[in-house]
């Protein structure tokens, strides 16, 4: 997703909600800029739903909820209020104390990297993420070219990297019971179209 800094106004949290409250368009919150997050190519959102779907189906009947795109997540250490591609959080859900439409618990975060947004989203945001006690696992998947980045935490401020780009090859997730090959994950995909 693109981003575009809207203003130089320093907001607090709550006027930031108010204002993402009202809004047609999503925006992120980075310790008090507030930042627009335009839309996604289509292999962007190609890649976020057959996830999601192969989540669903994988956790179905299972203690997760899984969120894409358009649930926010609050991460208090580095006042900032963000919206993963997608999140997999347990059950029963943590929210952010007195608000019903801010979670605060996710175990696995995958983020579709584009151009504009992949150093931001390898660096600080995953930055970020590792502050939240239940965060295990991280995924970050390229839309240009079958790729995939795999963290897994395996102890206090030590995680394991295990990267894919054999179309042939699976990616299992140590958080939740899930497995998915990239064949499938890229289905569909036109590499070279955005």
């Amino acid at each position: 997703m693109i981003m575009q800094i809207e203003e130089e106004k320093i907001y607090t949290p709550e006027e930031y909600l108010e204002f993402e409250v009202n809004s047609e368009i999503r925006h992120e919150y980075i310790n008090g800029e507030i930042i627009s997050m335009t839309g996604g190519t289509p292999e962007h959102n190609e890649i976020a739903s057959i996830l999601n779907a192969a989540l669903r189906a994988s956790l179905k009947g299972k203690p997760y909820s899984i969120f894409v795109a358009d649930q926010r997540l609050w991460i208090p250490d580095r006042n900032l209020y963000t919206y993963p591609d997608v999140m997999v959080v347990p059950r029963p859900l943590q929210r952010q104390q007195g608000r019903t439409d801010t979670i605060i618990n996710p175990v696995m975060i995958a983020e579709v990297l584009s151009k504009s947004t992949k150093s931001y989203d390898r660096d600080e945001k995953f930055s970020a993420y590792r502050t939240l006690p239940t965060f295990q696992e991280y995924l970050l998947i390229d839309q240009y070219t079958p790729h995939v980045e795999q963290y897994f935490k395996t102890g206090s401020h030590k995680w394991i990297f295990t990267e894919y780009d054999d179309m042939k090859s699976s990616i299992s997730l140590s958080s939740i019971p899930f497995e998915i090959r990239l064949a499938d994950l890229y289905e569909n995909v036109e590499f070279g179209a955005s």
